[in-house]
């Protein structure tokens, strides 16, 4: 149980900065706001945010119930998590995150969110190769490897 109060604190302040605050700064200073009625394009933007949202907390539910641990880089999961989401691609909490960040894009039509989430994802490329897949490979040694051969990184 602690470790989903911790898994759940570490989310909450990540999405509350990464995904929720900067976006919305974003949005203020773009002079974007809600649209007064919601379009078959909004209605997408939603379902895709939505989406995302229900990938990321999988992930997080992962880690703490299959890896007995967080996504939290200081608390990572203890065991290597393989089922689930990352029976798919080995990064599907960033890939959550993007999805529902360009929900919201779609929804606000916003170019420049959607050009954060560019950026947001480029950013999770160069921490998964030069310090993820490095401490993964360390810990978890051959199982890593193996995982590495089946699962692609992003698709």
């Amino acid at each position: 149980m602690f470790t989903l109060i911790r898994a759940l604190t570490y989310a909450t302040i990540f999405s509350g900065f990464v995904l929720i605050a900067i976006p919305m700064s974003i949005l203020e200073r773009s002079g974007l706001t809600r649209p007064d009625v919601i379009g078959g394009w909004h209605f997408a933007g939603i379902l895709t945010l939505v989406a995302g949202f229900i990938l990321t907390v999988w992930c997080v539910l992962s880690f703490v119930f299959l890896g007995k641990g967080t996504p939290f880089p200081l608390d990572p999961p203890r065991q290597l998590v393989v089922r689930g989401p990352y029976t798919v691609i080995r990064n599907p909490m960033y890939v959550g995150a993007a999805l529902s960040m360009s929900g919201a894009a779609m929804f606000y039509g916003s170019a420049w969110l959607f050009g954060y989430v560019v950026l947001f994802l480029l950013v999770a490329q160069v921490f998964v190769i030069l310090i993820e897949e490095p401490t993964l490979s360390e810990t978890f040694g051959d199982a890593y490897a193996d995982y590495c051969r089946r699962v692609g990184r992003w698709v």
